[in-house]
């Protein structure tokens, strides 16, 4: 009730834990602090916040407008409801080494697990759109430094992605990779690997968890647990899917209902009302007060 019953501490741990197993961690991206809750219902291990999904939220493309405390205030909303271990989207630091530095004391504030930088240049963009620019190496290697060195907690997870494959190739990619690891980065994200080949060739280069982006309509194959698992991937991320099935719902229902005049023909495809007040655990706090809880739920709510 209220809140979670770990600590970030606790959580951080958790996850380097989880991820010493060798098994893949297979990570859905919440969309809002509810949603964290229910991937923490539904049996999963760790959720994620992507950058993408938080500007969306807001109304605004993935190309760098939201600000560090802005997302500093979202994790920390999500990482208040659910004792699940979550991973969040840096961008590129939101400026210089510095701010990269500050970046990381902030999101260890707001109770996240670990976060990841990446070495896009300013504007980013997503990484499976054309056009995308990457920093130099020794700038990339800089910022992650600072990360380091600002981190408080070491085990709060350190993760650097590159964009490099898209923009230099495969080679200089995995260079890249193994630079980072140098500079102190704790597992690594290569953006936008296009077949097998390419998460093989990472795998086999790169002695650090590495994590396989699993966005839709993108340049990378939608491959499954299974293939991941025996490709020695550790985290398999699911960052928009939840976004993208929400939005879809709600324009269909919005069409449904400017067409039909009701709700009614949606109403099988709703979460009910008491699988909603299960998940906010009413229950709960009726114990602390029972006269939160004094009600009965209509039939079939």
């Amino acid at each position: 009730m209220l809140h979670t019953r770990t600590t970030p501490a606790q959580r951080r741990r958790a996850l380097r834990e989880r991820l010493a197993t060798g098994r893949l961690l297979a990570m859905p991206g919440a969309i809002n602090p509810l949603s964290a809750r229910l991937i923490q219902d539904t049996g999963f291990e760790a959720a994620y916040l992507s950058g993408a999904v938080l500007a969306a939220d807001l109304g605004l493309p993935d190309i760098g407008l939201t600000t560090v405390t802005e997302i500093a205030a979202r994790a920390q909303q999500t990482t208040r409801v659910t004792d699940l271990p979550v991973l969040i989207d840096a961008d590129t630091g939101f400026g210089e080494p510095m701010n990269a530095a500050r970046t990381v004391q902030l999101l260890e504030d707001a109770g996240l697990a670990g976060l990841h930088l990446e070495d896009q240049i300013n504007p980013k963009r997503c990484g499976h759109l054309d056009g995308k620019g990457v920093v130099p190496r020794d700038e990339m290697t800089r910022r992650l430094r600072a990360a380091v060195d600002a981190r408080r907690d070491p085990d709060f997870l350190l993760m650097a992605r590159t964009d490099a494959r898209t923009v230099e190739g495969l080679d200089a990619a995995i260079d890249r990779a193994k630079a980072y690891v140098d500079a102190g980065a704790d597992a690594i994200f290569p953006e936008s690997l296009t077949d097998l080949s390419e998460y093989e060739a990472f795998r086999k280069a790169v002695d650090v968890p590495l994590l396989a982006n699993l966005t839709e309509f993108g340049k990378t194959p939608l491959l499954d647990t299974r293939t991941l698992q025996d490709l020695g991937y550790d985290i398999a991320l699911y960052p928009v899917t939840l976004l993208r099935l929400a939005m879809g719902a709600v324009e269909d229902g919005l069409r449904t209902i400017a067409a039909e005049g009701t709700q009614q023909s949606l109403l099988p495809r709703m979460q009910p009302r008491s699988r909603l007040y299960e998940l906010l655990d009413y229950q709960e706090y009726s114990a602390f007060d029972s006269a939160v809880f004094d009600f009965t739920l209509p039939p079939g709510s």
